[in-house]
């Protein structure tokens, strides 16, 4: 613009400032191949578990030594997740944002016709009438708005009580299908005698005291490997935390070792107090030098003393094995992390600490709740760290030592469930305890059924199936900072 010098007006260009910063808005409905890209990857979303389900379920036929129970279990849970993707990919997420993972990618927004507003969860699941799909920059042009989260306390807490009640019934879906699945194919009228109106069969004998005890087995160690995992990133503050930073796993195998080696010991049940033992010592140890110097461990003490006592405790097992072939087998069957070959009178020895170990994080989670805040915040707002500390080591010794007597050292649940339960719950740990432990439950016994079925009539240990799925699913999870930052 120029001023004219006799009068100071102001004059205006020929052409207005906004026909040069704004580009043109295209209107009308987006051109139909980016509508038809979209559609069809959301169709694949949803029919990629079917797909797999369907060359499960083929893979467990009868000929191939599948059983019918074997075939409704994963062919259920196929669907299962297929609905839910479609529920969430379709209804939720484009009811509520107006993109599908489909019209994200492709840059585009369902919209209701007349309000020019999203359709809503429920009409999105539905036959669409008077609904239309256009570019992303049409539809904010012209003034379409997201629903936006309800974000009041009742609201909230809803959602978690929700969220509970849903993880509480895929665990017991999980229950079943570790009943039901296993090397012995089995039909569904075999399965309801032997549970229901057992007479003495086989196959009454077979579940009811091999399948029902391993499936308590793989479901309370895995709620207190869930448990322990958050509790130990919690203390620590290390996103990184498990049950080997702090040297439980590295004491237990080296006890296990011993027991083998001085006493002859043979069985798990035999040397499951070792195991225990061991764990109680690495942890005394681990605290005790984290201490030294202040009086007080810090999360940064604590990972390093944890990760010195590992590498001698480490070192320590290593020359026992390398001097006896008995102790290096029996260490070897242990070490590797199984279910299996464990009888219910292992689950009654350790069940109790296992229980004990559970009341005390679920009354801990406070405190933590306070200690995540930073050390000079707690103590300004009157939390007795060392005491609180010192609880929640208690609680970790206890869930982690047990279990890892139990069953051996079981990676990547501790590792991985903390994670995926505080991106469904944030950092309150009043919830995200809970949440990993029902996570956990649910991830030891997947892994369990699937071991039992992939290498059939042989079995892969649990501890195998975990490290083999839960590795590139944690490699996800780092990916995205801000499920791993405490």
């Amino acid at each position: 613009m120029t001023t004219t010098p006799d009068t100071g007006s102001v004059a205006t260009h020929p052409r207005s400032r906004e026909e040069f910063g704004t580009d043109a808005v295209p209107r009308g409905p987006a051109p139909r191949w980016r509508r038809f890209c979209a559609a069809g990857a959301d169709l694949a979303i949803v029919a990629a578990p079917l797909v797999v389900g369907w060359y499960l379920v083929t893979a467990l036929r009868d000929a191939n030594g599948g059983g019918q129970m074997d075939r409704l279990v994963f062919g259920g849970v196929t669907v299962v997740v297929a609905a839910a993707l479609l529920v969430w990919n379709r209804g939720v997420r484009e009811g509520n944002t107006g993109q599908s993972l489909g019209k994200g990618w492709l840059d585009l927004v369902t919209r209701d016709a007349a309000t020019d507003g999203p359709l809503g969860p429920r009409r999105a699941l539905l036959p669409r009438t008077g609904a239309e799909v256009v570019r992303s920059a049409t539809a904010y042009a012209e003034g379409f708005t997201p629903v936006a989260d309800d974000n009041t306390i009742t609201a909230i807490r809803r959602r978690r009580l929700l969220g509970l009640a849903a993880l509480t019934l895929l665990l017991g879906a999980t229950v079943l299908a570790s009943i039901a699945v296993g090397a012995r194919p089995m039909d569904f009228a075999e399965i309801f005698h032997a549970v229901f109106t057992p007479t003495g069969t086989d196959t009454d004998l077979v579940v009811r005291t091999l399948r029902v005890p391993r499936t308590a087995l793989a479901l309370v160690v895995g709620i207190a490997l869930g448990i322990a995992g958050a509790l130990i990133q919690g203390h620590t503050r290390n996103p990184l935390a498990d049950a080997g930073l702090l040297g439980l796993n590295a004491g237990a195998a080296l006890f296990v070792v011993l027991s083998i080696y001085l006493l002859g010991l043979a069985g798990p049940s035999q040397y499951l107090w070792f195991a225990f033992a061991g764990s109680l010592a690495a942890s005394v140890v681990v605290f005790g030098v984290s201490a030294i110097g202040n009086g007080r461990s810090s999360p940064l003490s604590l990972a390093l003393a944890g990760a010195a006592v590992t590498m001698f405790l480490s070192a320590m097992t290593q020359t026992v094995i390398m001097l006896d072939q008995t102790s290096l087998d029996g260490y070897r069957f242990w070490v590797v992390g199984s279910i299996a070959g464990r009888g219910p009178e292992v689950l009654w020895q350790v069940l109790p600490f296992l229980v004990i170990g559970v009341l005390i994080a679920l009354a801990s989670t406070p405190s933590l709740n306070v200690l995540s805040l930073g050390e000079d915040v707690a103590r300004g707002l009157g939390t007795n760290i060392a005491l609180s500390r010192a609880v929640g080591i208690v609680a970790i010794v206890l869930l982690t030592g047990a279990s890892t007597a139990a069953c051996g050292p079981i990676a990547f649940v501790g590792l991985v469930v903390p994670h995926v339960a505080r991106s469904i719950t944030g950092p309150d740990y009043r919830w995200l305890v809970p949440y990993a432990g029902l996570l956990g439950g649910i991830m030891v016994l997947l892994a369990d059924v699937i071991g039992r079925v992939v290498v059939r009539p042989g079995e892969l240990q649990v501890g195998i199936v975990l490290a083999m799925f839960g590795a590139p699913f944690f490699i996800a999870l780092v990916r995205r900072r801000k499920l791993v930052s405490l």
